[in-house]
């Protein structure tokens, strides 16, 4: 933990959690899309739902969709920078049993057809936790370069992967393996110390039984 995990990071107010947290679930979103975003739709948990036009927790969560940062001065137009660039969009208010209080479904749809759909919760201090992508459980933060590898369950699958990664010379820093039902697809979030380039991202999607690799670039 930095000081910037106490203090919080440098941002358009007025809220930390509400505010920051917010944009940085929207780019986390961007980012799993890799695609100009043209239609959202965002579901707001808790005391999202309850506080987000008074807290412009709106806003910022379409300025992260559009990869604005925390402490950009646009955030506070969003809306109209949404509608005037093209994005659609939908906010709805719904609640999720054990769900973080701040807590954001996100669905997005990109101009090339690509699409996706993430989970998120803002814990304080603008730090973020997305606990969803696409239907599959996860857990990072977003502070380290993170490796979204869909995968068929075969075995031998996660060791080809793993030492794939190690070949090219990363650290893996953290390992986790969502599998919602044996044998059918599942998801290794795998967090990086060091940068990918999009060459070697390819080539673990060469891989044998890798249906697909999304690298989330640590959120800056």
């Amino acid at each position: 933990m930095n000081i910037f995990n106490i203090i919080g990071p440098v941002m358009i107010g007025p809220s930390s959690s509400h505010t920051a947290g917010a944009a940085r679930i929207g780019r986390v979103a961007y980012k799993l899309l890799d695609d100009v975003p043209v239609k959202a739709e965002i579901g707001l948990c808790g005391s999202f739902a309850e506080t987000y036009k008074g807290h412009g927790t709106d806003k910022a969560l379409l300025a992260g969709i559009m990869n604005m940062r925390t402490d950009d001065k646009r955030i506070c137009a969003a809306r109209e920078i949404a509608e005037s660039s093209g994005l659609e969009y939908r906010f709805y208010t719904t609640q999720m049993k054990g769900a973080h209080p701040n807590t954001a479904i996100i669905h997005l749809w990109g101009a090339s057809g690509k699409e996706c759909s993430l989970q998120g919760a803002s814990v304080g201090g603008g730090n973020i936790e997305i606990r969803s992508v696409n239907g599959m459980t996860v857990e990072f933060n977003a502070e380290s370069n993170t490796l979204l590898v869909l995968h068929k369950d075969v075995k031998g699958t996660i060791a080809q992967v793993t030492e794939k990664v190690a070949a090219m010379g990363m650290n893996i820093g953290d390992f986790r393996s969502s599998r919602p039902v044996k044998g059918r697809d599942a998801l290794m979030t795998i967090e990086i110390d060091e940068s990918m380039h999009s060459g070697e991202v390819e080539s673990l999607r060469s891989l044998p039984n890798v249906i697909n690799v999304v690298l989330v670039k640590a959120l800056s």
